[in-house]
Formats: structure tokens, sequence, C-alpha cells
């Protein structure tokens, strides 16, 4: 019975670990999981604790032996380039964060050009920007009044002089 229990435990780790590697990097989700869902199932798949612990050691010392291997033999690079992002977002190449200020638009009124629930498009003093309400939803055309700037993100809410 656990046989069967721990080569499921172990599919399924490595399965999960898979899918964290390619398909959702993340924060761990699936990989944590994973992980000790590996561990589970080696340690159930051994007839005693000390057996557990010798084929967890023996199977961290393979794995270092192949990163060794790899490392010395310079295919380490290859095998991190396919499983890593190898590009560098560089300025020279147009990645620029925003330098454009918004303060001068504090205090000033405009329209909604779409419905702000809570984000959404409108137009101050002319020009067409993205803004983002205090919380409360606002009708499309509706007239609006920016309340703060942080950094690139205008903050309205509904211009109730109007």
């Amino acid at each position: 019975m656990f046989i069967g229990l721990s080569l499921s435990l172990i599919i399924v780790g490595i399965i999960l670990i898979a899918l964290e590697i390619f398909i959702i990097p993340g924060f761990g989700f699936a990989g944590i999981p994973g992980l000790l869902m590996l561990l589970g199932g080696v340690f159930l798949a051994a007839d005693t604790l000390a057996e557990g612990v010798i084929y967890l050691l023996i199977t961290l010392l393979t794995t270092a032996l192949l990163i060794f291997i790899l490392l010395k033999t310079g295919r380490l690079k290859k095998v991190w380039g396919k499983i890593s992002l190898g590009e560098k977002q560089d300025n020279s190449d147009g990645y620029v964060a925003p330098k454009q200020e918004y303060v001068h638009y504090l205090g000033k009124s405009g329209t909604a050009l779409t419905l702000l629930r809570p984000a959404g498009s409108a137009i101050i003093e002319g020009e067409r920007v993205d803004v983002v309400t205090d919380g409360s939803f606002i009708a499309k055309d509706s007239k609006i009044l920016v309340i703060a700037v942080e950094g690139t993100r205008i903050i309205v809410r509904k211009d109730e002089n109007q």
C-alpha cells in the first residue's frame, strides 16, 4: 500500500516542481508542495527513517555531482540558459521607466473617458491620461477631480461641484 502512495507522491511532486519551473514561475505555490510531496514519497518508500535519510543524502550527492560535472564540462551554462531568462532590459534598447511628472494635474478637473472601476482613462487639461479612483466607481463622461498624484499614478474622485 505504501509503495503505491509513495510512488504517487513522488510523481505528483515532480509534476508540481516542473509546473513551478516551466509554466507558473512565481512564489512557490506549486514548487513547495511539490518538494514536500517528493520528500514525503521518498521517506514513505524507505523501510526506516534512517534509510529515508540515506536515500535523501544519496539524491543530494548525486545532484551535486551532476552539477559539478556540468560546470566542469561547460554545459551548465547551456542547461541554465534553457530554463532561465537570458534577456536583460537595457535603457539603450528603449526600456525606460516613464519620467513624466504628473504633479501639475493635482487639483485639476477633467472628464472620465471610460468607466472608472476603479481604473480607466480621462481627459485632463486636454490630455488623455490613465487614472485611478479613490476606490469608488465613476461613470463614463462624469466630471472628475484629481485629488492626489503618487509617481505616475493619478488618483481622482467624482467632482461633486459640477
